[in-house]
């Protein structure tokens, strides 16, 4: 993707109407509060509201919260950012997505989580265009083979897939949404998108306070702007002690919560 203009693709543009759907909790076991920890003076989740926004593909954004009453601050935020929020089941996150898309719907739906403050609009609007341009697919992702750090990952998945795999989905695969898709290509037209160059070792999610503190150095040095991954995998070249922070972070297995 390095030095190669990537078309822009407005949500008015002919094709299927793509709803963003992000993500958001309060509770997590390692760091409790991340999507609401301030990073120049916006929220975790503030910056990937932005991000999905400025990508210019999505035709509604709504965020998707518990019922649990400590993530009242999380629908507060929302209203702060005059961004919808629905709120549905704590564990069942597949609902949840469900009952957003039934609010807000759309022919696809892309899904974000509000762990990663660092998304690229650029690679937001490269997946669309590649959504848009294969007819019939259930669903794509950059995780598929893994070449785009952790924190910058983009999916899509066909609002009727979602809704078939909300029948067919149970335990973990309920808590990540649609990794029952992906887990079954023999049910479901699946599509990986491969960026080049490899920068998939580097972890650029927010997870633990090893990821915070590196998250937060990046912040200090860019300010409150998405940063173009290229330009931000070359400044973290030249800083590996900065790199060295959360390498060792081990990433929850699928069948984690």
């Amino acid at each position: 993707m390095t030095g190669v203009p990537v078309p822009g693709v407005s949500a008015d543009d002919a094709g299927p109407r793509i709803v963003g759907i992000v993500q958001a909790r309060m509770g997590s076991s390692r760091l409790p509060g991340k999507v609401l920890r301030p990073l120049a003076g916006r929220s975790v989740l503030g910056r990937v509201v932005r991000a999905a926004s400025d990508s210019g593909v999505l035709a509604d954004l709504v965020v998707a919260t518990s019922t649990d009453t400590v993530d009242d601050a999380v629908a507060a935020e929302c209203a702060r950012l005059d961004v919808p929020c629905h709120r549905g089941p704590v564990d069942d996150v597949l609902d949840r997505f469900l009952g957003a898309l039934a609010a807000h719907p759309g022919d696809a739906v892309m899904r974000f989580t509000a762990d990663c403050p660092l998304l690229d609009p650029e690679i937001i609007t490269l997946v669309a265009s590649v959504y848009r341009a294969v007819p019939g697919l259930d669903y794509a992702s950059t995780s598929i083979a893994r070449t785009l750090p952790r924190g910058l990952d983009v999916e899509i998945i066909r609002a009727e897939t979602l809704r078939t795999l909300g029948r067919l989905a149970t335990d973990h695969h309920r808590v990540h949404v649609t990794s029952y898709a992906y887990t079954h290509p023999e049910l479901f037209r699946v599509l990986g998108v491969t960026l080049t160059p490899d920068r998939s070792a580097l972890r650029l999610t927010l997870d633990t306070e090893q990821d915070w503190t590196l998250v937060r150095a990046i912040i200090d040095h860019f300010g409150d702007v998405s940063v173009p991954l290229a330009k931000l995998a070359d400044w973290l070249d030249g800083q590996p002690r900065l790199r060295a922070l959360n390498a060792d972070v081990r990433q929850k297995n699928l069948e984690e919560s």
